[in-house]
């Protein structure tokens, strides 16, 4: 069994997104209720937090360098010197009761993302395309947690997760103008294993799927829907994961405190850290950037 570590004392009420920012030599990730985006810098083992004074569900790099983020308040950029953060546009902001939550890069540098409701009880949710123009494009809807983004090149696929759904969905996908179609489900959760929160995927195409409430992150083959691995976690509300390091042999994990009683905290003094893996033993690819 390979040993998960803490990565630094920093824990998150909702840890979330992690990205590895190749030029930086960084691993990113947000706190989404605190509005707060973390910067670990391994080698010199320091920690810089950007706090944005509004609730983040997501971010990736720039090729410039900066950061595109999905905001309480919709689309932005964000300077990664100065925190400063340009609101661009807000595709749901006669929604008020809703907020982003998981999103990413697609191999063009498109940046998906995705809203829920703060309630999380209704589908009231949709899946948006913010594009290199700054226009706004809705891919979906009808969703009521939007989580898990992954694309594969060689499949010419973008597989989706809408979390209580316990599914994971395949779309085919065209990288040049980032339409999607023909959607159907290529794995399905046991519910006992968890709820279906963040997910990558690896140079061989195979799946990384972490689980709410499952303690663990899985592996599977998205061709036949069969688990092929699962690591087990000290924290039951795991969010997300993707690979890191100079080999992108390292599996960071992100996880939560959100929803935990007093006890359940006693029991998990590490819920909301930020785990890894060192050389899991799979490689994986650099995150996509998003063509600003």
């Amino acid at each position: 069994m390979r040993s998960v570590e803490v990565v630094c004392d920093q824990k998150s009420e909702l840890g979330e997104g992690p990205v590895w920012d190749v030029a930086r030599g960084l691993i990113c990730w947000v706190d989404i209720l605190n509005g707060h985006i973390h910067e670990w810098d391994a080698e010199g083992n320091s920690l810089n937090t950007i706090k944005v004074d509004q609730m983040i569900g997501a971010i990736a790099v720039c090729v410039d360098g900066n950061y595109v983020a999905a905001l309480k308040n919709g689309f932005g950029i964000i300077d990664c010197k100065s925190g400063n953060v340009q609101m661009i546009a807000d595709p749901e902001e006669h929604l008020p009761e809703n907020r982003f939550n998981d999103g990413k890069c697609d191999p063009s540098g498109r940046f998906w993302a995705g809203t829920m409701p703060l309630s999380e009880d209704k589908a009231s949710g949709s899946l948006y395309v913010f594009n290199k123009d700054r226009s706004v494009i809705k891919m979906e809807d009808n969703i009521t947690i939007s989580n898990g983004l992954a694309w594969s090149k060689a499949e010419k696929a973008f597989y989706y997760i809408d979390t209580p759904t316990l599914k994971v969905v395949r779309y085919d996908y065209a990288a040049e103008n980032g339409t999607i179609t023909n959607k159907r489900t290529v794995i399905h959760i046991p519910k006992e294993a968890g709820f279906p929160d963040g997910m990558t995927i690896d140079r061989e195409g195979m799946l990384w799927i972490a689980h709410w409430g499952g303690w663990q992150v899985t592996r599977w083959n998205p061709i036949t829907g069969e688990q092929l691995t699962s690591f087990k976690l000290p924290a039951s509300n795991i969010t997300s994961c993707t690979f890191g390091g100079s080999a992108f042999k390292d599996l960071y994990i992100t996880s939560a405190r959100k929803g935990l009683s007093e006890e359940e905290l006693k029991q998990q003094p590490l819920a909301g850290s930020l785990f890894v893996i060192r050389n899991c033993g799979y490689t994986g690819v650099p995150a996509n950037e998003f063509k600003n």
